[in-house]
């Protein structure tokens, strides 16, 4: 190898172990506030459509739950 690919190659070598600073900005907790609750959102879409598909949607029993007796 001659000295030039030796330079090129420890080059490439250091850009790919760089480790970069982050920094943060305050675009940035928006960003991470509004996809937490795009994914919130989209949980809960999926849990109420998986229930409704199964035959038994999710409601609040106005009802005291039953104790169940005899174990």
């Amino acid at each position: 190898m001659s000295i030039l690919e030796i330079a090129v190659a420890s080059h490439i070598w250091a850009r790919r172990h760089q480790k970069r600073e982050l920094e943060f900005d305050e675009s940035d907790g928006l960003k991470i506030l509004s996809r937490t609750a795009f994914v919130i959102v989209g949980f809960t879409l999926l849990i109420a459509g998986l229930n409704s598909a199964a035959g038994r949607p999710q409601v609040v029993d106005q009802h005291a739950a039953p104790v169940v007796a005899g174990r």
